[in-house]
């Protein structure tokens, strides 16, 4: 007597055997030697090929088919599809780490896990995966994987206060806890406040600051 497993490899492979059936769509799975068929066919006949395919796989005692019919033109919303067109966009996106991040489409419901070592990489990431077609909503769980450094938060502040002439990186103070970076201090303008919160965010391992920068 089959297993479940052993059915369920059986009936995949019959329904990939068959011309007449487009198994990419289709899911199965098996609960003591009973069949369920699940996902899209691209027609009616489709949808009656695939249940006889299962039918004649030996050790199958019965088959729901639960089969929706989805025409070529309709517009592909599955979840296994999103998944697959996020992936595709992160591929081609040179700012994310594919390689770091995870995907997992649920109702059209995106979460991303994994961890990447900048800030604006989980938020490009989350950037790209919420402009796919079908997506009802992102949960963006990316971990960054290094905890805020002060000294480097310190130095990017000073650089870039050093490319505009006559801005003073000193009076500027950094406090940092975890992945937590706080400015303080005073500065001359609002464009020289703006800058010093842009350097933090550039530095690895920093995912929130706060600025509480005084303009004096």
């Amino acid at each position: 007597m089959k297993s479940d497993s052993q059915l369920q490899h059986d009936v995949l492979e019959e329904l990939k055997w068959d011309p007449s059936v487009d198994h990419t769509d289709i899911g199965v799975s098996v609960v003591d030697g009973v069949v369920a068929l699940n996902g899209y066919a691209k027609s009616y006949a489709e949808k009656i090929a695939a249940e006889r395919a299962a039918k004649r796989v030996a050790g199958v005692k019965a088959i729901a088919e639960e089969l929706k019919i989805r025409y070529p033109s309709d517009a592909k919303n599955a979840d296994h599809e999103i998944a697959r067109r996020i992936l595709d966009i992160f591929s081609y996106n040179v700012l994310i780490p594919e390689e770091n991040i995870q995907v997992k489409v649920e109702k059209g419901w995106v979460t991303l896990t994994g961890d990447v070592e900048w800030n604006y990489q989980s938020a490009e990431a989350a950037k790209a995966a919420g402009k796919v077609s079908g997506v009802l909503g992102l949960t963006n769980s990316i971990a960054i994987r290094n905890k805020a450094d002060i000294s480097d938060v310190r130095k990017r502040i000073e650089d870039a206060f050093k490319r505009q002439a006559g801005l003073d990186a000193a009076s500027v103070t950094i406090a940092a806890s975890g992945n937590k970076v706080t400015l303080g201090g005073k500065v001359k303008a609002w464009h020289e406040r703006k800058l010093a919160e842009q350097a933090a965010w550039g530095a690895p391992g920093v995912t929130q600051v706060e600025d509480h920068i005084v303009i004096s």
